[in-house]
């Protein structure tokens, strides 16, 4: 007799855990919370970190199809806990362990959708990386199996969590800017260069790269395309757009409440560095047609300067002021309004800027949020719904740039209206033998 058939025939089911629609077992309140990593070299295992210095949770598994790196993060774990986690080639060997509850999925982005949805389907609970998935069919899948199968699952849009975010988006909230007519989000990266060309090579020993390739297209190994760098090819995601570009499209979709453009065009190239193997652009702008609003993207590589002398940001402008905020800080530039005789004055009253607290900006809140939830079953402040918004809205400003084209969103169709080639483009094809899923 396995455990829960056991519980249910004790009666005590209701007391130690909650069943999934497929028999996953979910830990109750009073639980430790097995945490298992699928994808351990980068933001899974920041993740990772984050998580652990939440009470009452350990790490019991890790995967990565990359060998030294799961060696290597089976002796940080070891370091940090003492423990040594089991470790796991493939991912669908880890979900099978029932003494996981819950995983993080830090890898590429063209593997979220298929991890996700096999992870709630194995009756855990999902805290995975942004974007929510690497196309629009993508995040409606992630979103349909996450409602279907019952799972908590968290986005890392880790800046719903972070007090000065809530801060700034309450001002917004509040009306005092007036009528808000255009949003602007950017990101400027100076540390992000060239990436010189590099020819195909043989697999680094240790790698399993047609697992790391799952559903993308086959190639022959290239460095440029591992690790880090995969975010720079449409095989794997979206550049800049999607990478920072969900974090804080996120924030212009919150402070604006709002959903999906009527219109959206898009334009850029590799105007930096035209030799570079980017595929993606390393400067970009999107305009977006909002309800009573627009909103401008744009982001450049190589340099740093950006709007109001900010790497990143988004200014949410309105008639009496607009309101700038990024990672550090948020701050009000108020509007002047001039007399009849000749006098002026702000519109808004001047304050000071709010500097973010180091301990507060977001991660580990996030990540606190999510063990909360899973104790709980409440909906995260960051769930599929809610990171389905800004990746899609991101997807929507590449599909623009990439066909050259001012595009017509239809959002109860869930499509462009007379586009074919940009609709072609919503839907990803898989390498068999791996399935977009469906519930």
């Amino acid at each position: 007799m396995d455990r829960r058939r056991f519980l249910a025939s004790t009666g005590l089911a209701a007391l130690s855990t909650s069943i999934g629609p497929f028999g996953g077992l979910r830990a109750a309140a009073s639980d430790t919370i097995n945490v298992g990593v699928i994808g351990c070299n980068g933001m899974g295992f920041s993740d990772l970190r984050s998580m652990l210095k939440v009470p009452g949770t350990r790490c019991t598994a890790l995967c990565d199809v990359d060998n030294s790196v799961l060696e290597r993060r089976a002796g940080d774990v070891v370091e940090m806990t003492g423990i040594r986690p089991k470790l796991h080639a493939d991912y669908r060997s880890l979900l099978d362990d029932p003494d996981v509850d819950a995983v993080i999925i830090g890898t590429p982005d063209h593997w979220h959708c298929l991890q996700m949805a096999d992870a709630c389907e194995a009756g855990k609970d999902v805290y995975v990386e942004k974007p929510l998935g690497n196309s629009v069919a993508e995040c409606q899948a992630m979103v349909a199996a996450a409602e279907h199968h019952g799972s908590v699952v968290q986005v890392g849009q880790w800046q719903r969590s972070g007090a000065h975010w809530l801060d700034a988006m309450d001002y917004v909230h509040s009306g005092q800017l007036g009528e808000i007519r255009t949003v602007k989000a950017w990101a400027y990266m100076d540390w992000i260069k060239s990436i010189p060309v590099k020819p195909d090579a043989a697999t680094p020993v240790g790698v399993n790269y047609d697992m790391w390739l799952g559903p993308a297209r086959e190639r022959p190994f290239n460095p440029n395309r591992f690790h880090f760098n995969f975010r720079w090819y449409w095989d794997y995601a979206g550049g800049l757009m999607t990478d920072w570009g969900v974090h804080l499209i996120d924030i212009v979709v919150w402070g604006m409440q709002a959903e999906y453009p009527n219109r959206v065009m898009s334009s850029g190239g590799n105007f930096a560095y035209p030799d570079s193997a980017m595929e993606t652009p390393d400067t970009q702008q999107a305009i977006y047609e909002f309800d009573g609003f627009s909103m401008i993207w744009e982001h450049a590589v190589g340099i740093g300067l950006g709007p109001f002398q900010r790497t990143h940001g988004i200014a949410f402008i309105g008639n009496n002021g607009t309101l700038v905020v990024d990672r550090q800080k948020w701050e009000i530039f108020p509007e002047t309004q001039r007399s009849t005789d000749g006098t002026s004055s702000y519109k808004l009253a001047a304050q000071p800027a709010r500097i973010a607290r180091p301990d507060a900006r977001g991660l580990d809140q996030h990540t606190s949020n999510f063990i909360d939830c899973v104790r709980s079953r409440k909906t995260p402040v960051c769930d599929v719904k809610t990171a389905s918004l800004a990746a899609v809205n991101a997807h929507l400003g590449n599909i623009a740039l990439r066909t050259g084209d001012a595009l017509d969103w239809d959002n109860g169709k869930q499509h462009f209206s007379s586009n074919k080639a940009a609709n072609a483009m919503l839907t990803p094809t898989y390498r068999g033998p791996w399935r977009l899923p469906r519930v």
